[in-house]
């Protein structure tokens, strides 16, 4: 294979988390040399495809999709009728159930080093839990506004598929609510009205850069965020005040007939030239700036920029595997004390709460330790303290000795000296929640070589159409 010629292949399977194993075809047949085979992005197992390669390096060649000569019997037709084209779900086109069996095994392939035989891993293996809700399940969403193409009219939606810069606009978005689609064109019917400029990431000018929507799945309470540059982008480019702007806005977002209620319409203001949503500052112009959500028998207060997992139906499955696995390492008349590291909002500590004696958890973001503290209090939970710093300092402050602690790091995993740390601690237990499998074996590497031996494990599916997984794992001091 060379870089920038096209070849025919057949996918022989998908590797986590979205890497296809294309083995080439010549003369209608398949090439048996091993060293024929290219990685390819966006495919399905069994497809016949056409790609262009584009790297090659020592002997591996990496390719981009150019067309589908021939489906797999596994596809499905896409329920959304932007798939393919937006850079949001990837597996829209399989089967719920195919979803869920490519993800297991996905998961199992990457584990399956870590362990001595694959005997161990089926002993400790529980296999995947799907989520309630496979379509409409997202409880926030950021859109971007841009255009679809150079010079082109304004749009909100998600970006183009490998694209920076192109947005798709998705008004029948099959992952988010009818709320959200209402809410998503009205924003754009008031905007193109007004002629409002959006940001332009090169040049730096414009107004308009994201929108973000969050939606309750318990209490139906909404939030709306519209995320601007500060007023000077306006002056010379609208007749009218950004006062003005957004009041009219605001009213025309309350006109709305929803299914849910808005508590809330905020703007906030990010100057930043990084294409992500920054808080430089936040005006209520409606409401208030939270809303409030139930989970696990719970109740939580939710800021704009608050960690929330996105899928609420299906965080509760993961919380009640993680309570249940806890639960089942506790001697009879004895509650656990336990550590909860990278705790976020404290969502995981809280539930946990209910089963241990004590909890800690131990957060670097400042905004999320205050919400974790508010959100214990509204629940009465008095088992339950929030440390603010970094995993690695924070521990040394502790004097508690846990019995168990828990690990929901970001999708990187752990560094390596808070591993030691962790270890240090002596737990009986750990319990490792994981949104990414490649971290996840390679922390459990680390662990089952220093004495914790896995107990037991599942995945969870967090995030049905996409490729991300959450996988669950309960280890034991040996």
């Amino acid at each position: 294979m060379k870089k920038g010629q096209e070849y025919c292949g057949t996918v022989e399977k998908v590797r986590f988390p979205n890497k296809g194993i294309v083995r080439i075809t010549k003369e209608g047949r398949v090439n048996d040399d091993p060293a024929e085979k290219a990685v390819v992005k966006d495919v399905v197992k069994g497809q016949k495809i056409r790609f262009l390669v584009t790297k090659k390096k020592g002997g591996r060649a990496e390719g981009r999709l150019l067309e589908v000569t021939e489906r797999s019997e596994d596809e499905i037709t896409a329920k959304c009728p932007y798939f393919g084209t937006c850079g949001g779900c990837t597996m829209q086109n399989l089967p719920y159930d195919k979803q869920l069996k490519l993800k297991e095994e996905q998961v199992k392939e990457l584990l399956s080093p870590v362990f001595e035989d694959n005997d161990d891993l089926e002993r400790i293996w529980e296999g995947i839990k799907p989520s309630p809700v496979q379509f409409e399940y997202r409880n926030k969403m950021e859109f971007s506004f841009g255009d679809a193409c150079i010079g082109g009219e304004l749009e909100i939606g998600l970006h183009k598929k490998g694209s920076m810069y192109d947005i798709v606009s998705v008004p029948k978005c099959c992952i988010v609510d009818g709320d959200y689609r209402k809410i998503l064109a009205e924003t754009l019917y008031y905007f193109r009205g007004k002629g409002t400029p959006y940001y332009r990431k090169k040049e730096h000018t414009g107004y308009l850069r994201h929108l973000m929507i969050r939606k309750a799945e318990r209490t139906g309470e909404i939030l709306v965020d519209l995320v601007t540059t500060s007023e000077g982008s306006l002056k010379y480019s609208t007749p009218c005040t950004e006062k003005s702007l957004l009041e009219d806005y605001r009213d025309a977002l309350l006109a709305l007939k929803l299914e849910g209620k808005i508590t809330g319409i905020l703007n906030t203001v990010n100057d930043s030239p990084a294409d992500a949503v920054k808080n430089d500052r936040t005006d209520i112009l409606y409401g208030k700036d939270f809303f409030f959500e139930e989970l696990c028998g719970l109740r939580f207060r939710i800021t704009p920029f608050s960690f929330f997992q996105t899928n609420t139906l299906s965080a509760e499955v993961l919380y009640n595997t993680a309570r249940e696995y806890i639960m089942s390492t506790m001697k009879p008349g004895k509650k656990p004390v336990v550590f909860d590291l990278y705790s976020g909002t404290g969502t995981i500590s809280q539930v946990v709460s209910l089963v241990a004696e004590k909890v800690t958890g131990v957060e670097i973001v400042d905004e999320a330790v205050g919400a974790a503290r508010e959100n214990a209090e509204l629940n009465g939970l008095h088992n339950v303290d929030f440390i603010c710093g970094d995993v690695l300092k924070a521990l040394d402050t502790i004097e508690d000795k846990p019995d168990l602690i828990i690990l929901d790091p970001p999708r990187d995993g752990i560094n390596p000296k808070a591993i030691k740390k962790v270890m240090d601690f002596g737990a009986d237990h750990i319990l490792y929640i994981s949104c990414k499998p490649t971290s996840l074996t390679r922390d459990l590497a680390i662990l089952k070589a220093h004495g914790y031996r896995p107990e037991r494990m599942a995945a969870v599916d967090q995030f049905p159409n996409t490729v991300h997984v959450e996988t669950v794992c309960l280890l034991e001091q040996k």
